[in-house]
């Protein structure tokens, strides 16, 4: 399960940036996803619980935001989301395409 290790290192980012800020409590934090990260929501959010107690972050609601995977065909230049792994541009089917969104996996906030 990847989700652990993922989770393990979002939570000690969140901790040292909520630290730095000298917050003392974390109320809700958003991170943004990638679909081609492979993540399954249930599993980061136990691993999120099970991380954060104990902390000021303990009891924190986590909001995951899904980014779908899109590509730009280097061809023809079409812009469309990628489904099913099918790296394939949908408008002249060339498979030299640049990704331009999926593969993230970040904080995007966190309110105290």
């Amino acid at each position: 399960m990847h989700e652990a290790s993922i989770t393990d290192g979002l939570v000690k980012i969140l901790l040292s940036e909520a630290n730095r800020h000298e917050v003392c409590a974390v109320k809700k934090v958003t991170i943004k996803v990638g679909k081609l990260q492979a993540v399954e929501p249930q599993a980061l959010r136990f691993c999120f619980e099970m991380f954060v107690e104990n902390t000021i972050a303990e009891g924190a609601e986590l909001v995951i935001d899904h980014l779908a995977a899109v590509a730009r065909c280097k061809s023809c230049l079409h812009e469309f989301e990628v489904f099913n792994f099918q790296f394939k541009c949908t408008c002249c089917a060339c498979k030299d395409l640049e990704l331009l969104q999926g593969e993230e996996l970040f904080i995007d906030s966190f309110e105290v």
